[in-house]
Order: structure tokens, then sequence, then C-alpha cells
């Protein structure tokens, strides 16, 4: 009797000992532990149960279980401790439990059961608190399904291949650029062969991602499945293994289709824009708002001597004119005063060439916005040369022919004058020499009187001569002529008189110089004139005549230049040389009626007579005459 008391009692000492130990067992580790009767009540919680909980460890004892489950978890949790009775083994689930806090803990629990010697079973439950992983789990798969809808629904081709050739993976918008309805059709194709149109391009784009590790912006042709060609732009990057070895390849391939037609479109429409503005007969020019010059057209090569690749991006537009003139242009392209704001028209400057040359332009200019933003600066340069040279010819027309209406009133004047003084002219120079003899005979001392009369008599009546021959209004004799000829006729009279003594004459005629049509006398007397007039200018000190002869450029005219080294005329002169009456010698040496003969003459073969002259530097007289007498009649 003793003895089975002795027993029972080691044995309970025993059963104590080994719950002393559970508990402290319990109590180190890193998991919830907590012993449930049949009713679910807590017998036993473990410190970590209660730090995951959030509930003081006393208030957890004897509390249902249960009560710390949702609804859904409840169910899951009964139904699992039924499946541990009746199996014995170990469960494991992921359940959410209840906080004293308003947040969930995520646990992963372990069922175990056992049977007490009473027969009653109990349940033991592990709980390791798994918040932080599942948050991160919830979160890559929250991640994973935003790439996976990223990867579905942007419009531009993803794809996952091997090395070896074959695609793992694709978006429809790839299948799509390759025109593809199936994904496994198209996930089966042989990437080189079916894919790359230059399948060489392949082994390319394999050697660059390999080395580098990704690849950038490399442009290839594809092949559609209907075998159209498509360019495409890929940026790729290596998938490699735990090793570090490639095995695949995953990016982006963009139809760039779209792009390389605008491209062509942008590189036609400025090609043309550039051929627009090449072929303006106008110089245009482009500078940055720091003044350097950003285009250059060939118009403008053609004005300035410059050449394109020496100006643009090197040259400031100060070059070509004063830094004045730039402030002034820019001053009133950024006014409303003239044209509008960031607009000019019409600004006269002066701009100089490569050779210094000083070149009166029109420029009509614009600034170039984006916005508000001054971003350049357009200037259209229209040559005026050329249309100033064309008013002076217009002006001197229209000069010449207010001179030869002039020349013929005065001609029928003059030639009605002279008439009615020629006849007492004469009878005073027969009275007069009548006289004179006698006077001689008798020795009258007013002789010497009568020979002064019979002198100015002269005088008046070789002036009459030539008003005569200025307005005489015979029809002139043409006939085919030589030039060159009426020149040397005229030098042979002229050249051994005392007036050419110390002038050196020089001739450039041209031998090949063709037949005008004309009145050689007339012609003849024109030439004696001029180079007459030209010896006296060098009277005093003597000099150089020279006389070139030549066709003009247009091919329709012949000219004379008569070019002397004399004093020259005064601008204020220039104008009224041709007048009749006037002349710059001392008085009584000329009639004043040389030139102005001579320019009637010239005037009634169709031709025309320039001069040219500067003081002290000598005098150019230039006749024009028509080469053929058809355009003369």
């Amino acid at each position: 009797m003793m003895s089975d008391e002795l027993k029972e009692k080691e044995s309970h000492d025993e059963a104590s000992e080994a719950a002393r130990m559970f508990r402290a067992i319990a109590q180190m580790g890193e998991v919830g532990i907590l012993v449930l009767d049949e009713q679910n009540r807590i017998e036993f919680a473990n410190r970590m149960f209660s730090q995951i909980t959030r509930y003081e460890h006393e208030k957890l004892l004897r509390q249902d279980f249960t009560n710390f489950l949702e609804e859904k978890n409840r169910e899951l949790f009964l139904s699992l401790k039924k499946e541990c009775y009746a199996c014995t083994t170990k469960l494991r689930r992921v359940i959410e439990i209840k906080t004293a806090t308003s947040k969930p803990a995520f646990t992963e629990m372990c069922f175990a059961s056992y049977s007490m010697f009473s027969g009653e079973k109990k349940t033991i439950v592990y709980l390791r608190d798994i918040s932080v992983q599942q948050k991160l789990t919830e979160e890559l798969r929250e991640s994973e399904k935003k790439y996976r809808n990223l990867f579905e629904r942007i419009d531009q081709g993803i794809s996952i291949s091997t090395r070896e050739g074959k695609f793992i993976d694709c978006n429809p918008a790839f299948l799509k650029i390759m025109d593809y309805e199936s994904k496994d059709e198209f996930l089966k194709i042989d990437i080189t062969k079916d894919l790359y149109v230059n399948p060489e391009d392949r082994k390319e784009f394999q050697k660059l991602i390999e080395r580098d590790g990704h690849v950038k912006n490399y442009e290839v042709e594809f092949k559609k499945k209907s075998g159209e060609k498509i360019p495409m732009l890929l940026t790729s990057q290596a998938i490699k293994n735990e090793k570090g070895e490639v095995v695949g390849y995953q990016g982006l391939n963009i139809d760039i289709s779209e792009r390389i037609r605008m491209e062509q479109e942008l590189r036609e429409k400025h090609g043309f824009l550039t051929n627009l503005l090449e072929s303006s007969v106008d110089c245009i020019m482009v500078a940055d708002m720091r003044g350097k010059v950003l285009f250059f057209n060939k118009a403008a090569e053609r004005l300035t001597g410059y050449r394109t690749e020496e100006v643009i991006g090197n040259i400031h537009v100060t070059k070509f004119y004063s830094t004045e003139a730039a402030k002034d242009i820019m001053r009133k392209l950024r006014s409303d005063d003239f044209g509008g704001r960031g607009k000019l028209e019409n600004f006269m400057l002066t701009i100089y060439g490569e050779n210094g040359e000083e070149i009166p332009v029109a420029l009509s200019a614009s600034i170039v916005y984006e916005g508000e933003k001054e971003l350049a600066s357009l200037g259209i340069f229209t040559d005026l040369r050329e249309k100033m040279k064309i008013e002076r010819k217009l002006q001197d027309t229209q000069v010449r022919l207010l001179q030869s209406e002039k020349m013929a009133s005065l001609g029928s004047l003059a030639a009605g004058v002279a008439h009615e003084i020629n006849n007492p002219l004469g009878g005073i120079l027969i009275y007069a020499s009548l006289l004179m003899e006698d006077f001689e005979v008798s020795k009258d001392p007013r002789v010497e009187d009568l020979k002064r009369i019979v002198d100015e008599a002269t005088r008046c009546k070789e002036i009459v001569k030539s008003l005569l021959e200025f307005g005489r209004q015979t029809e002139s004799r043409f006939e085919p002529m030589d030039i060159n000829k009426a020149i040397n006729d005229g030098l042979f009279f002229l050249e051994n008189q005392v007036l050419f003594h110390d002038i050196r004459i020089i001739k450039c005629l041209d031998s090949s110089l063709p037949f005008v049509g004309g009145d050689s006398n007339q012609i003849k007397q024109v030439f004696m004139n001029m180079m007459v007039n030209a010896a006296e200018a060098m009277s005093e000190s003597g000099g150089s005549l020279t006389i070139v002869t030549g066709v003009d450029p247009d091919g329709t005219t012949i000219f004379v230049s008569f070019q002397d080294s004399g004093m020259g005329i005064l601008p204020e002169v220039q104008s009224k040389i041709f007048d009749p009456f006037f002349t710059t010698k001392a008085v009584g040496k000329g009639t004043g009626l040389g030139l102005s003969t001579s320019y009637g003459i010239i005037q009634s073969h169709h031709g025309n007579i320039d001069v040219e002259s500067e003081p002290d530097k000598g005098t150019a007289f230039t006749i024009y005459l028509p080469i053929s007498i058809e355009e003369i009649e």
C-alpha cells in the first residue's frame, strides 16, 4: 500500500518536473506557443505569444482562442484542429489573428495534438509572426501585378529570350508589331532565322550585350509574319544566372517606322527649304542672337565673296557691317515703329565684301521667336548696285534727252541767227579790206585799226561758220566705215602740230573691230575735236593721250575712249560741257561749240558720249556707236 502511494508520488513529481521544464523551454523560443483544451481555452501561453498579440500574459489565460480569429479563420482553425485530432500529425497554415491594436498579425501556425492520461485531448499551437514577411510578400505580389499589368499594357514591344534564340515571353504590343495573333506561335520562331532580316545583326547584338551587359538604341530590321521589313530600335539587358553567366536577354523592341518616315519627311522639307533659300537671288543670312552666322546661302557667297564653310559658326555679322549698324538694326527690330515688332523692311545699309568693296543693299530682317524667346535673326540683303546703275543710266538718259531737245532748238536758232549775221559780216570784211588796201598805199596810220576790224570780223565769221555747222539740217551720208582708220587719219593731221609736241600718244586699237555705219567725215571731225580738246587740257605741262577701241560686252556697240592726263573737269562743270557756247577755255580761245557739235553728230548716229573726270587726274571721253547699219536706221 505504501509502495503504491510512493510510486504515485514519484510519478506526480516527475510530471511536475516535466511541466516546469516544458514551460522553461517554451519561454526561450522565438515563436508563440499555446496549449489549448478541448474547448479551445488557453491553458498555457508563452511570452512571445503575448508579444505577438500585444495582450498582457495574465489576460490571455482561460481565454477562448477562437476569439482571436476572424470568422473565416475561426472555421479554418476548427477544421484544422479536427483534422489534427484525426491524423495526429502536425499541420501548418498561415492564419491572421487579432491583436490588442487595430493592426492584425500574420502568423504561420503549426498544430499538434496529444492525449492526457485522463483521456482529455490537448492542442499545442506554435505561432511564428510573419507579418513583416507577409507584408513583403504582398508588396512583391502587388509589384509583380503592376509590372505584369505594365508588361501587358505598354504599347512598346517587350520580350524575354534565350541566348540560343528562342522567346520565353513577350507582351501583346510586340505580337501586334510583328503581326502575330498567337503568342504560342510567336514563341516558337527562331529569332536569328525568322526575325532578323540580316542574321549578322543578331550576332553583333549578342556580341555587344554579352560584352557590356546591355545594349541601348541598337537599330535593326525585323521581318513581320508576312515577311514585310520593319525598322526596330532595341534596348536590352543581359539575364545572368547565379554564376554570373549570361543565359538570356530582356528588353524593349520599339517600332521606329513612323520616326523614320517623319525624319525622311523632315529631310525632304529641309532639303526643299534649303533649295528654296539657296535659289534666292538675294543674299540670305541667319544669325543667332549673339551675332554668329548660322546660315549663308549661295547668293550671299556671290555678293560678299566669302565661302559658306568659312562663314558659318566662325564669322560675326559685324564682319559685314559696322557694330553701330548692327545695334541700330536690332534696336529697330525690337521696336514697334519700323514695320512691327520683330520686323524691319527696306533698311538701307552698306555691307563690306571680302575684298573690302562697299556694297549698297536693302535689308529686310526679322527675329525668329520660340514663344517669347528670341532664337535667331534672319536677314535678306538685296544688292542695289545694278538698280543704282540703272537709275543713274536712266537719269543720264533723261539728261541727254533734255540736252538733245535743247540742242535741236538751239540748232534751229543758231542756223537762223548765222544766216542773218553772215551777210552783214561779209559786207564789213569786204569794205574793211578795201579801205585797208587804200590806207596801206597811202601809209595812213589808221591801217592798224582796220586790221583789228578785219581780224575781229574774221573771228565772228568763224563763229558764224560754227553756228551753221551746229545747226545744219542736211542728212548725213551713212556707209560702213573703219573706226580705227578714222582715228589714224585724224592723228595724221594733228600729231605734227605744235599743240601735240609734248603729248605722248598711246594707241590700243582693236584690230578685229567691226565696221559701223556712219558718215566718216562727221565721225572724223568728232574724233579730231576730242583729240584737240585733250591736247589743250595738257598744253601747259604735257602728258599722255590714250586712245582705246573695242567691242562693248553687250556685243551690239563699239566704244572709242580718249583718256588724257590733263587737269580734269570740276564736278559742277561736267553737266554743262555739252551745252552750246559753254567753254572752260580762256576768253577768245574757244567758241564753246566743239563738244556740243560733236554731241549732236554722235546723237544723229544713234550713239552716245560718256565723260568721266577728276580734277588733276585727267578726263576720259567714251563714244559708243552701234555696230550694224540696220540698228542705226
